[in-house]
């Protein structure tokens, strides 16, 4: 890109230079025919020289646009990929906060039925934390899930893009 703004820096310098020939050549009078040759082969020069600078700056105008749209794609993706983080973290702590008082009620349940006490309510503790710990994970199953549908539209998306 350095490149091509580099080119087009020199070739407007040596588009101004010539500019500023041919409005000296235009205030002299012409004293031979081949001063009047030399001016038209400088404007000749000077019309493909504006050409190619119009064509330098199409070029850098569609690089620009091309480059505004690769942004704005990796953007989006980048912001997708950080909501489907966020979910799957959330997703992964709450299964690990159950899963960590499931092991914690069920050591108490070992412990009263160690003892001989049949206590009803840590039957009940542990029965509600088991249904946390399958409600944790079947989350976290449908987090994966909607992850790779996802991913999988994003590849739909780019193929149908790319092919078309």
């Amino acid at each position: 890109m350095s490149d091509i703004s580099e080119l087009q820096s020199r070739i407007a310098n040596a588009l101004d230079r010539i500019g500023s020939g041919l409005d000296y050549l235009g205030q002299a009078a012409p004293e031979s025919e081949g001063d009047t040759a030399e001016v038209l082969a400088l404007r000749a020069q000077l019309d493909e020289e504006r050409t190619a600078n119009a064509q330098l700056e199409d070029r850098v105008r569609s690089i620009r646009e091309k480059q505004d749209s690769t942004v704005e794609t990796l953007a989006g993706e980048v912001e997708r990929l950080t909501r489907l983080l966020a979910t799957q973290e959330e997703t992964v702590a709450r299964l690990a906060r159950v899963n960590a008082e499931l092991r914690s009620n069920n050591a108490a349940l070992r412990e009263a039925i160690s003892a001989g006490v049949a206590e009803p309510h840590l039957v009940n503790k542990s029965m509600m934390a088991e249904l946390d710990a399958l409600r944790a994970a079947q989350s976290a199953d449908r987090a994966e899930l909607d992850s790779v549908l996802g991913e999988l539209d994003a590849m739909i998306d780019a193929a149908e893009t790319g092919g078309a």
